[in-house]
Order: C-alpha cells, then structure tokens, then sequence
C-alpha cells in the first residue's frame, strides 16, 4: 500500500485515504526503503518520503518475530516474502485487517481479514 502511494499506482486513491491510520511494522519500512533506493533514491529524500506519511511503525520485539515465523508454513505455498508475513503478523497483532495491492493474499486463511487497494 505504502509503494502504491508513493509511486502513484493503481490503488493510490485508496491508500491515500486508509494512510492517517494506518500503521506498519519495522521490517514494512524497510522493505519500501529498498524499494526506494533502487529505483536510485537518495537516502535523505527516503527518510523524509517516509516520515511525512506519518504511519506508526511498530518495532519488530520477540513476540511479532515468532508470528512472522508462524506465519512461513501456512503462506509458502503462496510465496509471500518476509516483508508479507511481516505485514500479516503486525495486522494480527493489532487486530485490524492487512492491507495490500496484492489481490492473491485473498486466498491466504491466516486469521486475518485481507482488504485489497485495487
């Protein structure tokens, strides 16, 4: 979602208005972070992109580390990424639902509730 809104993709409508609550974890920003600087982004215009969307970002401790883990049996056989699970668990963790431009996540039974951005 956060991608989607900073490069302007399809689903940007959207993210812009589920943006001022949303919150994402440590690992969520610096899976965007990378994203940025290889599409050759300095890491001064990453940071302050990242600061004025003004997300809470949820440090990753012990216990979301062990549901990210939890997490890698029931999403291999989609493929998802670290970053995914990462995702997954924060939204597992807050009760709230996951939010994604990935339309295959609503496949995924993982306890928790999938809105997609486009």
């Amino acid at each position: 979602m956060i991608l989607a809104f900073l490069n302007h993709e399809a689903g940007f409508g959207t993210a812009a208005e589920m943006l001022p609550q949303a919150a994402v974890s440590a690992v969520n920003v610096a899976e965007v972070a990378t994203k940025l600087s290889e599409k050759g982004g300095p890491d001064v215009g990453i940071r302050r992109n990242i600061a004025r969307l003004r997300l809470e970002i949820i440090d990753v401790d012990a216990d979301l580390a062990f549901r990210i883990g939890a997490l890698g049996p029931l999403t291999r056989p989609f493929g998802l990424s670290l970053g995914d699970r990462a995702c997954l668990a924060t939204a597992q963790r807050l009760g709230v639902p996951a939010v994604t431009a990935d339309r295959g996540w609503l496949r995924l039974d993982v306890g928790v509730e999938i809105q997609v951005i486009r």
